[in-house]
């Protein structure tokens, strides 16, 4: 792994003192990790790698000027350029991509607050790993929910039930954490009707199964990305477990 650079120190150090409201670091997040001192972060969603076994592509695109023509939207066919072309290979063997994961979960750890709590977003390849993992770091009885975020889009399996969820493991630092009840979101009832009105009006707390869509390919919000996360799913896990001026970290930037 290559040092962290000036520049990318510089920046890291602005946040940290409070004098940078936040900052992206293109580096190695383990670098960034190591530089990161005890304590420091109120807050992490971490969103690995899931061990897919394949490559993860965004490929950017420019219409009205180029040499390659693609079908145009309920109408004929348009010019294009590519503007940027990204990808990584998401194919390390389980037992490096664990011994990779385990490696970076160390770090977090280490670098959350007392009060700090860690949210791993990973999937069913995974998670069982994960979670013997995060077990191991933070002890068992410092584990406080396992949520499931549910979505119901895209294709199909023929021959199972179709894989629609993620799991978010959600695991505390302390004896003690933030989970501020009244910042959070409210969805409405199920069954609003055996709740009355004012319930009904007022909405309820999620559970700890969060239905909640993809990020649809017509969205404004998409940017492309094959993994990319909705921003309402981060802002819950934000209101919820952290307060307005804490250091929250997401070492894997959303990949």
């Amino acid at each position: 792994m290559a040092p962290l650079s000036g520049e990318a120190r510089a920046a890291l150090g602005g946040v940290l003192a409070g004098s940078s409201r936040g900052t992206v670091i293109e580096a190695d997040n383990l670098d960034v990790l190591e530089a990161i001192p005890d304590g420091a972060v109120d807050l992490a969603y971490a969103d690995p790698p899931f061990a897919t076994g394949r490559p993860r592509r965004l490929v950017s695109i420019r219409t009205g000027s180029g040499e390659r023509t693609r079908p145009g939207f309920r109408g004929p066919e348009v010019a294009y350029e590519t503007v940027s072309d990204l990808a990584w290979d998401d194919d390390l063997p389980l037992d490096l991509h664990l011994e990779a994961l385990g490696a970076r979960l160390r770090e977090i750890h280490r670098v959350l607050a007392p009060h700090g709590s860690l949210y791993l977003h990973v999937d069913w390849r995974t998670v069982h790993h994960a979670r013997l993992l995060r077990d191991e770091g933070f002890g068992p009885e410092r584990f406080l929910n396992e949520l499931v975020w549910a979505y119901d889009y895209g294709g199909r399996a023929r021959d199972r039930w179709p894989r629609k969820h993620d799991t978010i493991l959600w695991y505390a630092k302390g004896d003690s954490w933030l989970f501020d009840r009244g910042a959070i979101d409210r969805i409405p009832y199920m069954a609003p009707g055996l709740v009355g009105p004012e319930k009904a009006a007022r909405g309820k707390l999620p559970t700890d199964v969060w239905w909640m869509t993809i990020v649809p390919p017509g969205s404004a919000e998409r940017t492309g990305y094959p993994t990319q996360k909705p921003v309402r799913l981060l802002e819950r896990i934000v209101a919820a477990s952290s307060r307005p001026g804490d250091l929250v970290l997401d070492p894997y930037a959303g990949s």
